[in-house]
């Protein structure tokens, strides 16, 4: 008996650990802990989700398979109906499933690194190449190297992020544009759009267009700014002649009763979440202007719950190492192309950043 070929040479994809799993490595208790490497919210669900949580009436029922209340609640929410919305296990799960109805052996996506490194992953679990138009120094987009890739692979899908993790960087309106001019089906990862701009990201989404094109998906989650990351739930917006068989191809129950009721608070609470929210980007911006004093980093503006910087004059691996073991506070370490060098930290509390800076200062 044997796996399938193509799978031999997949890279295992490396998960960041959870509290527990780093609580007995370290021997430190959970609250010693400053956990800054997943882009996760320190602040938690709210407390009517977690509520709502412990008083779930069917939990012994399989889910709705279409998640009906959750689309009409984020229907209201999006300003999209919930026709053209489809609930997943995590944007993951939705990723995957674009993937898979698209993409025959051998077929390609196209994604621009350095980015999120789902995209490339998926394609060659689906027995597929990820075509790589890497950004320009600063992070931005070369569009015609993308155009360029695109006229010679053809591509059946476009996996872009705004904003960009790792840098937090967002696509302009123009650029957008010029890109959803390409034939290819444009996925965009909105993971992250509520923490850019003002009133959850709403001016800069490209949610609402979903409708007024062919050639766009648009994907978010409940994992950043709600808090619902263990709970692994999110959504998305697709054209109309692509959700009948979307519908047919997903797993019939995706979405679980306790992640659906948990995002339905969350969503009716909105005003709660928008002052998290705006607490975490004032968090941003005073983390951002302190790594600027830390004289062997460069940190890049960021638009997400996340900031990125260089590791200029020492290792940025053994930084994180050290970070971890003497501290007990845990960021994101790169080295990869375009990445060499450096660390992405995720925006905590106040308190959280107390001790990131102090630790920071304290290396020589």
């Amino acid at each position: 008996m044997k796996v399938r070929t193509s799978l031999d040479s997949l890279p295992p994809y490396t998960p960041i650990e959870p509290f527990e799993v780093l609580s007995a490595r370290l021997k430190r208790a959970p609250a010693q802990i400053v956990k800054l490497d997943a882009n996760e919210n320190p602040y938690g669900p709210l407390k009517a989700a977690r509520e709502a949580l412990g008083q779930l009436e069917f939990p012994h029922i399989y889910p709705d398979p279409e998640s009906r209340a959750l689309r009409a609640s984020l229907a209201k929410f999006t300003g999209v109906d919930e026709a053209y919305l489809l609930a997943g296990a995590g944007a993951d799960e939705l990723l995957d499933l674009l993937m898979r109805v698209f993409l025959e052996p051998g077929d390609c996506i196209l994604s621009c690194p350095p980015t999120f490194g789902m995209y490339a992953f998926d394609a060659e679990l689906n027995a597929a190449r990820c075509i790589e138009v890497p950004r320009r120094p600063n992070f931005s987009l070369d569009i015609e190297a993308i155009r360029a890739a695109v006229e010679k692979y053809r591509p059946k899908l476009f996996f872009l992020a705004s904003p960009n993790n790792p840098d937090g960087s967002v696509i302009s309106p123009d650029m957008m544009d010029e890109i959803l001019r390409l034939p290819t089906l444009v996925a965009l990862d909105e993971a992250y759009i509520e923490f850019a701009g003002e009133n959850l990201g709403e001016s800069l989404s490209h949610i609402r267009q979903v409708p007024l094109r062919k050639n766009l998906v648009v994907l978010r989650t409940f994992s950043k700014w709600a808090g619902l990351a263990g709970l692994r739930i999110g959504y998305g917006a697709f054209p109309s002649w692509l959700t009948p068989t979307l519908w047919k191809a997903k797993q019939p129950y995706n979405v679980n009763v306790a992640a659906s009721a948990a995002a339905q608070v969350s969503l009716e609470r909105k005003d709660e979440l928008t002052e998290i929210v705006e607490r975490l980007k004032q968090e941003r911006a005073r983390l951002f202007a302190a790594l600027q004093e830390v004289p062997y980093l460069k940190p890049y503006p960021s638009q997400a719950n996340f900031i990125l910087c260089r590791v200029m004059g020492k290792d940025a691996a053994p930084l994180k190492a050290r970070l971890a073991q003497e501290h007990g506070i845990f960021i994101r370490y790169f080295d990869k192309p375009g990445l060499r060098d450096h660390i992405r930290i995720s925006v905590g509390r106040p308190q959280d950043t107390d001790r990131l800076l102090q630790a920071l200062h304290a290396q020589r």
